[in-house]
């Protein structure tokens, strides 16, 4: 039996919120975990694992499932993205033109000339 005075192992306590959000609401939990957890410890407590399918953060930086979590830690859960930004661009650019093709002008406004 160890005496009063010997340090004994800090069991502290990390309470760290796990988030997730959809269009027009999100979910938000507060677990309790102990020191040394790592982000899948925490989305395990959580019950939001099998959200996790994609890429986690913490606090807006992405970080990997075995990165350890501190104490007032956010993470994060991001959801894939519904369209490449890319191919959204190309779409929207391809309307525009079209539009502009059958008006007359193929110029966009910002390109047409100025008068004086």
């Amino acid at each position: 039996m160890p005496s009063l005075g010997a340090p004994q192992k800090s069991m502290a306590v990390l309470r760290v919120e796990v988030v997730y959000a959809l269009p027009g609401r999100g979910d938000s939990v507060v677990v309790a975990v102990p020191a040394g957890a790592t982000v899948h410890d925490v989305l395990a407590k959580s019950g939001l694992l099998r959200l996790a399918r994609g890429k986690v953060g913490i606090f807006g930086k992405v970080v990997r499932e075995d990165t350890p979590v501190a104490d007032g830690d956010r993470v994060e859960i991001y959801r894939p993205l519904a369209v490449d930004p890319k191919e959204a661009r190309r779409a929207r650019a391809a309307t525009y033109t079209s539009r502009s093709r059958r008006a007359g002008s193929a110029r966009s406004p910002s390109r047409a000339p100025r008068r004086r």
